[in-house]
């Protein structure tokens, strides 16, 4: 193997793993937005727990953001703001991130 090949190998691993970590930090950010959703809701304990993986399921089927936000503003009372969603999940992000890189 030359030095190109190991270098090219290197950035692929790399990269499998920032993607993997990226997977982790966002499905982990969905489950905190959605137990922050729940309780706005009213939930506790185990409905709470199952509503935040519906939210975490929403992000598998089709990835991307809007589906979490769609999922959560179709839910929540319409005085939690637009802002106030994307807010949350900026926020939560960033403790998912922590949490993920930290672990």
């Amino acid at each position: 193997m030359t030095t190109f090949d190991d270098r090219e190998a290197a950035f692929e691993n790399k990269f499998a793993h920032d993607e993997a970590l990226r997977f982790k930090a966002i499905a982990r950010r969905d489950r905190l937005v959605g137990l922050w959703a729940a309780e706005i809701l009213g939930k506790t304990g185990e409905d709470a727990e199952a509503y935040a993986r519906s939210v975490v399921s929403a992000d598998l089927k089709k990835p991307g953001d809007a589906e979490v936000y769609e999922q959560l503003r179709a839910d929540l009372p319409a005085s939690v703001s637009d802002a106030e969603i994307r807010k949350q999940m900026l926020d939560l992000l960033a403790r998912a991130v922590h949490e993920v890189e930290s672990a």
